[in-house]
């Protein structure tokens, strides 16, 4: 009897992964343990093996295909083996499929007095939903704290039949018109993915950009007084490692930057995990997390840079190593850029970037208050917060403590 090849449960909290890649196709042979196919959840490239050797009698699901854990991958069997009864389609295993219901088309509806009610907090479960069913949340009427909307008002509106009604100012956003010699690039499952999460932080927070710059000076000095004595150990000493260790100064100072917001309070965390955004070229980025940040030495820091970036480049990054962030660092600057204000990764409290180091004629002022100008190497930091949680004094309060840091550095 054929074996089937189900959606394995990845790790805590994952209901669906996207097929990327066949490794084999209909007809090929497999030996168990063999990888069959990749997936992706969380931008991370996962490799699933065969669970049994023979011949891949079916694939159920193309390259691209979203699938719920538990469902139907394919079929491994022996030659000529019928696998027709045994096929549901790529739903769960042992899932029946509810009654098919019609779903109304979206169409354009006037404007009332609630096409412009402040919709207030809106979660990204919420936002999830409604994107993928088309529906304006002006028309749902919240029952939350504060008016605010809750998945269950989402399903209670579908399920009235509500799905498909945007609001006129949704629906008549401009269309995209292709010309002639344009070329269609398709969403990467990585791109769908950083598509979905920076939409859902803009709806989810409100973003405030606090600017200071520092001078790198120290940290430089002591970056080429140290590089050689870090190589020998295996570790490249970047300036990355070094603003890893300000953030988790800065947020060991001022605990209320490593938080999120929940309905019932700020949630501050004990742990200090700093996410590093990590460019994976044109396919986007991803962002693994060092654990424990304000427990490591440089020489600690430093070499967790080197692995994460290296093995998320080579796509070889566990789920776990994505998850589980308080803090993210954008280095932004690697391309050239003086400041920019990055978006949070949700449900963060905030995001610091950091710009090019460039040499400046600076102002510096003594011990008993003369001035004078020096060439500096400086660099701004930006830093994007949640105005939920933080306000502008207390912002600065951390940002000035991570310049602090870097500017200090012995």
């Amino acid at each position: 009897m054929p074996t089937k090849v189900l959606v394995p449960r990845l790790g805590e909290g994952v209901e669906e992964v996207t097929i990327t890649k066949w490794l084999k196709q209909e007809g090929q042979s497999v030996k168990e343990l063999e990888p069959l196919l990749e997936v992706n959840t969380d931008k991370v490239d996962t490799e699933i093996p065969s669970p049994a050797t023979g011949v891949v009698l079916k694939l159920v699901l193309p390259e691209g295909t979203p699938a719920k854990v538990g469902a139907i991958l394919a079929f491994i069997g022996n030659p000529g083996e019928s696998v027709e009864a045994l096929s549901d389609g790529g739903k769960p295993d042992g899932v029946q499929e509810p009654p098919a219901q019609v779903r109304p088309q979206p169409s354009l509806v006037s404007q009332s007095p609630m096409d412009h009610r402040d919709l207030g907090f809106i979660s990204p479960v919420v936002a999830k939903m409604a994107a993928e069913h088309g529906i304006g949340l002006q028309l749902v009427t919240g029952t939350g704290l504060g008016g605010r909307i809750t998945k269950n008002d989402v399903q209670a509106f579908i399920q009235k039949g509500g799905a498909g009604s945007r609001t006129t100012v949704q629906a008549a956003a401009p269309a995209v018109i292709s010309q002639q010699g344009d070329q269609l690039i398709k969403h990467s499952t990585i791109r769908k993915s950083i598509a979905e999460h920076m939409v859902a932080s803009k709806h989810t927070s409100p973003h405030v950009l606090t600017v200071m710059e520092a001078d790198m000076g120290r940290v430089a000095a002591h970056r080429a007084s140290n590089k050689g004595a870090f190589a020998k150990d295996g570790v490249n000493l970047t300036y990355t490692a070094y603003f890893v260790a300000a953030i988790a100064a800065g947020l060991k100072a001022h605990p209320l930057a490593n938080s999120s917001w929940s309905d019932e309070g700020v949630l501050i965390h004990k742990a200090v995990n700093v996410g590093m955004a990590t460019s994976l070229g044109e396919e986007g980025l991803i962002v693994p997390v060092i654990k424990g940040a304000d427990g490591l030495s440089l020489l600690g820091i430093a070499r967790a840079v080197n692995d994460l970036a290296s093995r998320a480049r080579a796509k070889k990054l566990q789920l776990e190593e994505v998850k589980g962030g308080t803090f993210t660092l954008t280095n932004h600057g690697v391309s050239g850029s003086l400041f920019a204000m990055p978006i949070i990764n949700q449900p963060q409290c905030g995001i610091l970037g950091v710009g090019a180091m460039q040499k400046r004629a600076v102002v510096l002022t003594d011990a008993s208050g003369g001035d004078s100008i020096a060439i500096r190497p400086m660099v701004y930091l930006s830093f994007v917060f949640d105005h939920r949680i933080l306000d502008g004094a207390s912002a600065d309060g951390f940002l000035a403590k991570v310049k602090e840091t870097l500017e200090d550095w012995a």
